[in-house]
């Protein structure tokens, strides 16, 4: 909030005042026979002048001490009105996400901003920041300057929570969930809501639980359509230990890396693949440097939006949006999953569905070998 001291001066014939703002910067307010002379400034303008032409006309009728009462008023309720005036003003809140532009979750995260700032009667402001940019592209870096302050908001993966809270790992477990619906319907249960709340204890908000598209293998050696395939492939995989074992159980060589070396590792072929939502190789233009898209549909993920607890103080409303965002967004993935393999597709990439037999196979296997002896 900013702070402004305000003196007054009655003289006998004329006022003057003097508001000084918390930069030290002056600004005089001098009235010659109690005529104001020097506009207010723009942030009080409107309440002040009203103010000021009800406190001059009793000046005008009233005594001495009655001046002085009216002085003593009009001091407080303008301090109070430049406090409340600033207190008011537009707060600006930086969103931070991991993809491009182009991204299904930058398009979220500009609807929740439209949403969240139509809200809050137009005092919030956002600004979306794409690639991972504030935050260097290391997640867990990411998600400890967010705990810590120095991002206000941040909408990454559950999966990339679970290396802190590892109870995320439930939302990734291999064949979990049927379809979109399964995974929404977990998603607003009391049990997901309790999980994501744990993130409070690292000083983090949660105001929005989006679901996203299941996860699909792309590689540039062969399609996958069943767990054999996967021998020998070198497979980009997030940094999270669930992940690292099932593709190690389905012969795959895995190789942990953050998101934004992954690119340029398929183009040097240091990798083969990478796995992740059908926008993901859409949105970072994999199809460059990949010329398989299997739908495994081996995974599901959900998006944590995530906002500083100290930031969040008094921004309700912000949790109106990303429940309201969260329909919209399974929504536009039904739509844009479409738009997303026709544009690798129509870039040279070559799909193919896996067999539910498959995905039999590749669980059981998969169970076999992550299960405890």
């Amino acid at each position: 909030m900013s702070r402004y001291l305000l003196g007054v001066d009655i003289g006998t014939t004329s006022l003057k005042t003097a508001l000084i703002d918390e930069d030290a910067k002056l600004i005089v307010l001098t009235s010659s026979k109690y005529r104001l002379i020097t506009p207010t400034p723009e942030s009080v303008q409107i309440d002040a002048r009203s103010m000021w032409d009800a406190f001059l006309e009793c000046l005008r009728r009233r005594n001495k001490f009655i001046k002085k009462f009216f002085a003593i008023l009009l001091v407080a309720v303008m301090v109070l009105s430049l406090s409340v005036s600033a207190f008011a003003a537009n707060k600006k809140i930086t969103i931070s996400v991991p993809a491009p532009t182009t991204s299904y979750i930058y398009a979220a995260a500009e609807e929740f901003a439209k949403r969240a700032t139509e809200y809050s009667g137009g005092t919030l402001e956002f600004n979306v920041s794409a690639n991972g940019s504030l935050y260097g592209g290391d997640t867990a870096a990411g998600i400890k300057q967010l705990g810590a302050g120095s991002l206000q908001m941040l909408i990454l993966a559950s999966s990339v929570y679970a290396s802190f809270v590892p109870g995320f790992n439930v939302i990734s477990v291999p064949y979990m969930f049927d379809d979109q619906a399964q995974l929404l319907q977990y998603l607003n249960s009391d049990i997901a809501t309790e999980l994501f709340n744990r993130v409070n204890k690292m000083g983090i908000t949660v105001v929005g639980k989006w679901t996203r598209s299941f996860r699909e293998v792309t590689n540039s050696k062969r399609p996958i359509t069943e767990p054999d395939d996967l021998k020998g492939v070198v497979l980009r995989v997030p940094n999270n230990s669930l992940y690292f074992e099932f593709f190690t159980a389905c012969g795959a060589v895995t190789t942990p890396m953050n998101f934004s070396e992954v690119y340029n590792a398929l183009k040097l072929n240091t990798l083969d693949g990478q796995e992740n939502p059908i926008d993901v190789p859409f949105s970072n233009k994999f199809y460059k440097v990949q010329k398989y898209v299997s739908f495994t549909n081996h995974m599901a993920d959900a998006w944590v939006v995530g906002i500083n607890s100290r930031v969040f103080k008094g921004l309700d409303d912000t949790q109106k949006a990303g429940a309201e965002v969260q329909q919209w967004n399974v929504d536009m993935m039904a739509r844009e999953d479409q738009v997303a393999l026709k544009t690798l597709e129509d870039n040279g990439m070559v799909s193919n569905p896996v067999t539910p037999e498959s995905i039999r196979v590749t669980n059981y296997l998969t169970q076999q070998q992550l299960s405890p002896e």
